[in-house]
């Protein structure tokens, strides 16, 4: 992981179905869907705004719940899993 990246959980809640969908294929981009509405992304700065930006594009305030928890290298050490391995960033390998 590089230094400048942090994990972030990231939850949300969403009463429209087609809304919900799209939330999940934009954070399906970012990171890893490791629970219903819960995703693990492993981010830059860059990146976390590119993000907020696609979820602000579609999000209606007043209905959708969207939560963006950063995790410190403290918490991210100390994520405790049952059932699946703790949160890593993925390597990419381009050729």
């Amino acid at each position: 992981m590089s230094k400048l990246e942090t994990l972030y959980v990231i939850a949300y809640d969403i009463p429209n179905d087609r809304r919900r969908t799209r939330v999940h294929k934009i954070l399906c981009g970012f990171g890893e869907w490791t629970q219903y509405s819960l995703f693990e992304c492993f981010l830059d700065a860059r990146e976390l705004v590119q993000l907020r930006a696609k979820l602000q594009a579609i999000l209606e305030p007043d209905e959708d719940s969207v939560r963006i928890y950063p995790l410190n290298a403290d918490c991210r050490s100390a994520v405790e899993t049952v059932g699946s391995p703790p949160p890593e960033p993925k390597t990419v390998y381009v050729v």
